[in-house]
């Protein structure tokens, strides 16, 4: 009984001093396998070292060769945006040209009142909306201060003009202009009056 628990508590003892020694295995002999563990432990971290910077700059190449890519494929996206929206007022000016005429049509039949109302009026509102849809803007109307960037002044004439008008103004359409963003289809054509 109690001599054999005593027997087991020294070994315990024992073997709790051991580990504190150096565990088990370890050699209590001076210039033991201590002193060969450093050597090898000092050109292994050093190793290790050289090898993490040579990661740290492998690694800040390739952010930097990534950061550059996006740069670039963010560019690439932008220009070819900016291209597209190019093509797309070019051919959309090149529809528009083709239908001067027959919004011209649809000007002066406005003018004489032929378009009040009626299926043709409908019509007529349909494909300027269309056209309003795809960036297109009509240019002109009378009161507004003339802008030879965007009127053709085709006529000057004496007439009255609105209260606080200082420049010359447009007081009468002949034909409307038409943009598309920045590009010009065609300017208002327009009569004018000076300021008495």
């Amino acid at each position: 009984g109690s001599g054999q628990e005593q027997a087991q508590a020294a070994a315990g003892d024992k073997r709790h001093h051991t580990y504190y020694e150096g565990g088990p295995g370890a050699s209590s002999e001076p210039g033991g396998e201590d002193e060969y563990d450093h050597a090898p432990n000092a050109e292994s971290a050093e190793s290790e070292g050289v090898a993490l910077a040579e990661e740290d700059t492998m690694a800040a190449t390739l952010l930097a060769d990534l950061q550059r890519l996006q740069a670039e494929y963010v560019n690439y996206k932008k220009r070819v945006d900016r291209d597209r929206e190019v093509i797309r007022h070019s051919a959309v000016g090149s529809v528009v040209e083709s239908l001067l005429p027959v919004l011209d049509d649809i000007h002066m039949a406005r003018q004489a009142g032929d378009l009040a109302a009626g299926p043709f009026a409908a019509i007529a509102d349909k494909l300027e909306a269309t056209l309003g849809r795809y960036g297109v803007e009509r240019l002109g109307e009378a009161g507004q201060e003339f802008d030879p960037n965007v009127h053709e002044a085709l006529m000057h004439v004496e007439a009255e003009l609105p209260e606080g008008a200082t420049g010359t103004t447009v007081v009468q359409v002949l034909q409307p202009g038409y943009r598309i963003g920045d590009r010009l289809v065609r300017a208002a054509r327009v009569s004018v009056a000076d300021p008495a």
